[in-house]
């Protein structure tokens, strides 16, 4: 396999925008998708409130958007999903989505909404290494997805479940329905099996990562926000996410999902197969990320990781689901960010030249 080109840059508020279209290009943007078809932006929200380091930055999709019309891309809309603890319409709007949307003509589709697309049984070519037997009924998609380029959007950050997430973990929204916790007691080699899936159905694979304020410890919500003014992008999902976790100071090789992909040739995670271009000296930074838990994720990694796994089918499976969905929310929304989050998120906007940023964009 011919090594695998991520595009890194520095950059800063006055700039990103320009620095988005620019990146687009040295990543090969134009190469890597399809123009005769139409571009799925997949955002990326991971708490409906608006955190730093969280969600897909307003200036990220903006400066994708500019970077795809710069590379002749203009057929392209915005596509939602939902999860049982976020609230896509709130992080739409807490996260300024809407506004740009708009100012481009962009359209908004959501994967949870019927009239939207329908969820139909694929049956992938490639093995599964896990999916086929945790949904043994048979795998699910929207049908909207299929024959279309998809461009991620995922922040730099860690995630208590996985390590790191990036532009693999962004598809698990996308692509599964809202019974996609089935799978987190195997969430490493279901982000593989997704990437050989997203690999079947899309005319194009591309991603952009903002980590212009990352985000260490309890991910992918309770996270510390830190000022790197860092952005990345490739078409090889696997490498760029590599290239993100080694940034934030992981071995990308001994984190499952990245080793597992590159071992079945979806990708390259092995350091020595990625080109940097761009930037290749902020690529070589170390920060020293550390994956840490809270009271919502500790629970989870029990329930899911330790011998109490063998209750999944009881908890998980059933409407007691219902409990764990209303303590994580009230844990999150109604605990948590009032508590600390609040707080954080109004010294960023007060400190940060990434909160003023925020501020300006029309809400």
């Amino acid at each position: 396999m011919q090594k695998s080109r991520v595009a890194v840059l520095r950059t800063k508020p006055d700039h990103v925008l320009e620095d988005y279209v620019k990146l687009c290009s040295l990543a090969g943007i134009k190469d890597a998708l399809d123009p005769s078809a139409k571009t799925i932006l997949k955002d990326n929200i991971s708490w409906h409130l608006m955190y730093p380091s969280s969600n897909t930055t307003p200036w990220q999709l903006e400066g994708t958007i500019l970077g795809l019309k710069e590379n002749g891309f203009e057929d392209l809309v915005d596509v939602h999903n939902k999860t049982v603890v976020t609230i896509a319409d709130l992080g739409d709007r807490f996260n300024k989505f809407g506004p740009i949307l708009e100012k481009y003509g962009i359209p908004k589709k959501y994967n949870f909404k019927p009239e939207d697309m329908k969820w139909i049984e694929i049956k992938p070519k490639a093995k599964m290494a896990v999916l086929d037997k945790i949904f043994p009924e048979g795998i699910f998609i929207p049908d909207y997805f299929v024959g279309k380029n998809i461009v991620h959007l995922p922040t730099v950050k860690t995630h208590s479940y996985t390590q790191t997430t990036g532009a693999m973990k962004n598809a698990f929204g996308g692509l599964l329905n809202v019974n996609r916790h089935y799978t987190h007691t195997w969430i490493h080699d279901t982000l593989v099996d997704l990437l050989a899936i997203q690999k079947e159905i899309h005319t194009g694979l591309f991603a952009t990562m903002d980590g212009t304020t990352a985000g260490s410890g309890p991910g992918p919500r309770t996270l510390i926000p830190h000022q790197k003014d860092v952005i990345l992008a490739s078409s090889d999902q696997v490498a760029i996410d590599a290239v993100a976790a080694a940034m934030m100071g992981f071995d990308p090789m001994k984190i499952d999902y990245i080793a597992h992909a590159t071992e079945r040739g979806l990708g390259n995670g092995n350091p020595r197969d990625i080109e940097i271009v761009g930037m290749p000296e902020v690529a070589q930074e170390r920060w020293g990320f550390k994956v840490g838990v809270n009271l919502g994720t500790g629970t989870g990694l029990i329930l899911w990781r330790s011998p109490l796994k063998i209750f999944q089918n009881l908890l998980f499976h059933t409407p007691l689901v219902n409990m764990f969905i209303f303590a994580s929310e009230n844990y999150h929304d109604h605990y948590w960010y009032p508590k600390n989050g609040k707080k954080v998120v109004e010294q960023w906007e007060k400190d940060s030249p990434w909160g003023h940023l925020f501020t300006q964009y029309p809400g």
